[in-house]
């Protein structure tokens, strides 16, 4: 089988800046790791690896040199192969862009690496909460796709995935090629071993930039974003609050409806 992963490098802070003109993430100077949903997209790959050696897990992200740092870290826990989207005129993407700019990207990997039968992808990165991409990309090249996985296996040419419902969980298979974004899973990322992690300081990185593939530069970047932020700002903390506990549901109810009648709430 030929799996395809998707990750983003993120920053590692709740401290996150904003470029007042741009209003894009100002990256310098702070530190970044993968994107958590993408290491448990991931995970789940190398655990179907693990049970079928044949399979091969390539891994692809967009963004500046430094996402390299984030996937050596995944040739160091289980993908064989990387590539990197890398473009000036890519930055700023919203994220139909970048699904967009994504799914051009794989198309042309795909005459390297072969047919994807699986493109797994993480819910959201912890940096947007957006949760747009993965679909995106599985709208971009026309694949089913599942989304919300906790746990997913192969089974006679399906992907079979188990994932969140609003009650509990559902049983939803696809026939490969499909994209499948992964939740948290019900286990955690593996580490890297030393052996794997020089091995990964040395292995290529293939970067791709707008002219190694066919890209419409009018639909990447600032321009190709419908999407525009009107206002950023960091919520204040208040520290002041209360609880209301009368004893009872009814009467803490109760209460809690008198106070906000008080404050004009409600």
């Amino acid at each position: 089988m030929n799996f395809l992963v998707c990750v983003k490098q993120v920053p590692d802070t709740t401290e996150i800046k904003i470029d007042p003109v741009k209003n894009t993430l100002i990256r310098d100077g702070v530190p970044s790791i993968v994107n958590p949903y993408d290491g448990y997209a991931l995970e789940t790959a190398a655990r179907i690896k693990d049970e079928n050696p044949d399979t091969k897990i390539v891994v692809l992200s967009m963004g500046p040199e430094q996402a390299k740092n984030a996937l050596r870290e995944c040739l160091a826990i289980g993908a064989d192969k990387a590539y990197l989207v890398s473009d000036r005129a890519f930055g700023g993407s919203d994220t139909l862009a970048t699904s967009y700019i994504l799914s051009q990207a794989i198309a042309k990997i795909e005459e390297t690496e072969g047919k994807f039968d699986v493109i797994f992808c993480g819910k959201q990165a912890i940096d947007g909460d957006t949760a747009q991409v993965g679909p995106s990309i599985a709208e971009h090249l026309d694949m089913a796709q599942i989304t919300y996985g906790v746990e997913a296996k192969v089974e006679d040419g399906m992907v079979k995935v188990k994932r969140e419902a609003d009650v509990g969980y559902t049983l939803t298979g696809a026939k490969m090629p499909c994209v499948v974004t992964m939740t948290q899973t019900f286990y955690e990322p593996r580490y890297p071993t030393i052996k794997s992690k020089m091995a990964a300081k040395k292995a290529q990185i293939t970067t791709l930039t707008s002219e190694d593939f066919t890209v419409d530069l009018e639909r990447a970047g600032l321009k190709g974003s419908p999407t525009k932020v009107k206002k950023t700002y960091v919520p204040q903390r208040r520290k002041d609050g209360m609880i209301v506990d009368e004893g009872s549901v009814e009467a803490s109810t109760q209460k809690l409806v008198e106070l906000l009648n008080g404050a004009m709430v409600i």
